[in-house]
């Protein structure tokens, strides 16, 4: 089905406003804003977008954002989500407008992302009276480990029958969008696990329990667990990231502290893995009569894109961008994004936009402190939130 309004309109539009995108985005970047509560990136939103007649509520639990734009008559509704926290790490980019704080970043394009749904924003809102329906655009804080999504649909936001967003990709040529149907990013949890032992002399392990060579057995058995009870065509993945004890190389100390992450493309593999790990760690500590502590930190779910909404957004950036613009992705990508809690409540998809810097052959990826975008890729994200609205609520 076709939108009612042309995508070279809506990618000239776009383009005509990229300044004003690039502005927005400098502002915030320079002024990054970490967990649930963004006050100076929500007001920099609502004064973006203040002049476009869109009904804005303001969340209470966050600083979330929820401005809604009415078309010319009924029809089905819409969700465009954008997040707006940064990470809590340096910035390395010598940029002039680099972040003013020298332990905060957005590494992961989230400046990108609300520039981008602000454009798109007051693009649609430009041509209203052409489709019918209604558009709900999310602006997110809370993406990066605090789940700010689950906690904005909790609160409360308008039933839609679809939801679209997309995060920028630094090591995706610009003009390329890369997309799959299904599963599309991957769930994660994390795990921090203390093992109690005795301690005493180095020269008396015989009177101690030695908490460390425990832990090593668990990180060497949580490896084999993964590739021997994990199938390899629904894969997971667990990393031992942390690996802390001692004080002094005559003491065996009374214990050891592993931290970790784990990773997987289906519920069931989840599943899996939430039952294996403690299940591996407390009969490993048992046998050295040991005790084992483990603390499940629950994360986000998988992301799974819709087939039919896929296929969708798939033909809105081919009619915007060109066929040769689809990148088809084979795997999923294995980072995680809390846009999995919308959708799993009402179908819809994430795509990745290439926004590698021009000239640069190996980019710095996401979460890195030399991440670095093509602003100029931010006009053809706009529109392409644009397109995909329009051709779904087009009767």
């Amino acid at each position: 089905m076709q939108s009612v309004v042309s995508p070279s309109l809506f990618l000239d539009a776009a383009k005509s406003i990229s300044q004003r995108m690039i502005d927005l985005r400098r502002s915030i970047h320079a002024e990054p804003e970490l967990g649930l509560d963004n006050p100076a990136t929500r007001s920099k939103i609502i004064e973006e977008i203040s002049d476009l007649g869109l009904e804005i509520t303001l969340h209470e639990k966050t600083s979330g954002v929820i401005a809604i734009l009415r078309g010319g008559q009924p029809g089905r509704r819409i969700l465009l989500r954008g997040d707006t926290d940064a990470l809590p790490m340096p910035e390395e980019t010598g940029l002039e407008f680099r972040s003013r704080f020298d332990d905060r970043m957005h590494a992961c394009g989230h400046d990108a992302h609300v520039a981008m749904l602000t454009g798109a924003a007051r693009i649609l809102a430009a041509h209203r009276d052409q489709f019918a329906g209604e558009i709900v655009f999310m602006f997110q804080p809370g993406e990066e480990s605090y789940g700010g999504a689950d906690i904005m649909l909790d609160e409360g936001i308008p039933e839609t029958d679809a939801a679209f967003a997309i995060h920028v990709a630094p090591q995706i040529p610009t003009g390329m969008i890369g997309t799959k149907p299904g599963a599309f990013m991957a769930s994660y949890d994390d795990f921090e696990i203390e093992i109690h032992g005795r301690g005493g002399h180095a020269s008396m392990p015989h009177d101690c329990i030695d908490p460390i060579p425990i832990a090593c057995e668990i990180v060497l058995a949580l490896q084999a667990f993964v590739t021997r009870r994990i199938p390899a065509t629904d894969p997971g993945v667990l990393t031992v990231t942390q690996v802390h004890s001692g004080t002094a190389s005559n003491v065996i100390p009374d214990t050891a502290a592993i931290h970790g992450t784990m990773r997987a493309l289906s519920d069931k593999t989840r599943a899996l893995m939430l039952e294996g790990l403690p299940r591996i760690v407390e009969g490993i500590a048992r046998t050295h009569d040991a005790d084992a502590r483990i603390n499940l930190i629950s994360g986000y779910p998988v992301v799974v894109n819709n087939d039919e909404f896929e296929a969708l957004a798939r033909d809105a950036a081919s009619d915007l961008l060109g066929d040769r613009a689809i990148l088809n992705l084979s795997v999923p990508v294995m980072g995680a994004e809390d846009f999995s809690y919308v959708l799993n409540r009402t179908p819809g998809a994430m795509v990745l936009l290439g926004v590698r810097p021009p000239d640069e052959k190996d980019p710095a990826p996401c979460h890195s402190s030399r991440m670095m975008l093509d602003e100029s890729a931010m006009s053809l994200g706009a529109a392409l939130h644009a397109s995909v609205a329009t051709r779904f609520l087009a009767v």
